[in-house]
């Protein structure tokens, strides 16, 4: 998909989107999601304007409304039935996008290709960059996508839950990469969400998703490669990844990927679950 070879084969550049939009089989799709501190809608900022022909993936809502924590993934059933609402195939090249590039974006395409759609690839750069360079712009009311057929089949195995956790936590089975900025990893920032608890799970190194990308862009395979080395992982050993509650910590997965290694999973519950208990061992300070 792209044309460099150092470049991360899930990613794909604004030359190549732009010059197929529209095209049969392609879907775009704007997964874009912000904290409260940043002070941004994706859903209002995806009304007013939008790549020609992207649907809106909601973060919030396409979950496991069951659960009491916050992107928990859906089961199968409801994946696809969202995802069919949004016009999505399984079958279908689909193209994911964020404001900031390498933000949000890497949570749905990690999603996608979980349940099954593996040409599920992540725009490189991001929406601001995309309208600041002037590209095509959607700004007239969003049109309902046809109705598709998606046919999940869940790859139940990229997935980590709490008592596979605890037992990493425990045994030290895999390396826990956790994304969150360094403050909140070492304790010395409290966590967003009220009640929550701060530092990180023993064992655990830091990757901070912004050093996997710059100017919204993931890096090369050779500077991803020495990130994750430099921030103490082994890419010859499993891979557990973490952060706030499961978003950013597919940047990690997404970089983890790129370079090859396959033998990783992502913490669904991640900190909001960790560190929203009473019951689990947390530490402060560096790794």
């Amino acid at each position: 998909m792209t044309t460099a070879p150092d470049q991360s084969p899930f990613v794909v550049s604004f030359d190549w989107l732009n010059s197929r939009i529209g095209e049969p089989g392609l879907k775009i799709v704007d997964a874009s999601w912000y904290l409260p501190a940043q002070n941004r809608d994706g859903a209002a900022e995806f009304a007013a304007a939008r790549i020609p022909g992207a649907v809106f993936f909601d973060q919030d809502s396409i979950v496991d409304k069951t659960s009491n924590l916050p992107h928990t993934i859906p089961q199968p059933a409801e994946f696809a039935r969202a995802a069919g609402a949004l016009g999505l195939s399984e079958s279908d090249t689909i193209v994911v996008y964020d404001g900031p590039g390498m933000f949000t974006a890497p949570r749905v395409w990690w999603l996608l290709r979980i349940f099954g759609a593996g040409n599920t690839y992540v725009l490189d750069g991001g929406f601001d960059s995309w309208k600041q360079q002037g590209l095509p712009v959607e700004t007239d009311t969003p049109a309902t996508p046809a109705p598709a057929n998606f046919n999940p089949t869940l790859n139940a195995r990229a997935i980590s839950g709490f008592d596979e956790m605890r037992e990493i936590v425990d045994t030290g089975a895999s390396q826990i990469a956790d994304a969150r900025g360094p403050g909140r990893f070492t304790g010395v920032e409290a966590e967003p969400r009220a009640g929550m608890r701060s530092g990180h799970m023993p064992g655990a190194r830091n990757v901070p998703f912004l050093i996997l990308s710059e100017g919204g862009k993931l890096k090369s395979i050779p500077e991803l490669r020495q990130a994750l080395e430099a921030s103490g992982l082994d890419l010859d050993q499993p891979v557990v990844t973490t952060c706030g509650s499961g978003v950013t910590a597919a940047v990690i997965t997404l970089a983890l990927q790129s370079v090859g290694h396959r033998n990783n999973t992502l913490y669904d519950g991640s900190w909001s679950e960790w560190g929203g208990r009473e019951d689990t061992p947390i530490v402060t300070g560096e790794a």
